[in-house]
């Protein structure tokens, strides 16, 4: 390959088959290996990671993003969708369309005896605000980058505008 050719793949192609996973577990529900894909690509709005969750893991909380939309395209495996408050089985070949709002509260979950291995791809839109209905917090991050602004709290934290101002 020509240079030109190999610094564009560098900046326009990834291998999720290849990537380098990650593993993020928290005991006893949150377990899943993941390599973000996006990173280091020409991409100004759009993340991809791939994610595999073993039986019984799940991903990440029950949330919903005010800015953000999501898809995730089962690859293999089969696991539930928890979504407003149901819970939906999904299999391989399923491509899951979550938009923002609060209509749409959302999680994946391994239900199943082997891995569920899936895409996520996602609208990296910033400022973003999550909220995780059972827990009762909140994220809000002003962009993906590290050190940029970023809080989760509790919405009962919350102070008065005028808290601290003369």
């Amino acid at each position: 390959m020509s240079v030109q050719a190999t610094d564009l793949r560098q900046r326009l192609i990834r291998n999720f088959n290849t990537a380098p996973l990650e593993r993020f577990q928290r005991e006893p529900l949150y377990d899943t290996s993941f390599a973000a894909l996006a990173p280091g690509t020409a991409a100004k709005k759009l993340g991809a990671s791939i994610d595999i969750m073993p039986p019984g893991g799940r991903g990440c909380p029950y949330h919903y993003h005010y800015t953000q939309e999501e898809m995730f395209i089962v690859l293999e495996g089969e696991g539930t969708l928890r979504v407003a408050g149901e819970h939906l089985p999904i299999v391989a070949g399923d491509v899951i369309f979550i938009p923002p709002g609060p209509e749409y509260p959302h999680q994946i979950l391994n239900t199943s005896k082997a891995p569920l291995k899936y895409l996520s791809l996602s609208t990296m839109e910033y400022p973003e605000i999550c909220e995780y209905p059972d827990s009762g917090k909140y994220l809000a991050k002003a962009e993906a980058k590290p050190g940029a602004f970023r809080v989760v709290q509790r919405k009962e934290a919350s102070v008065d505008y005028w808290d601290g101002e003369p």
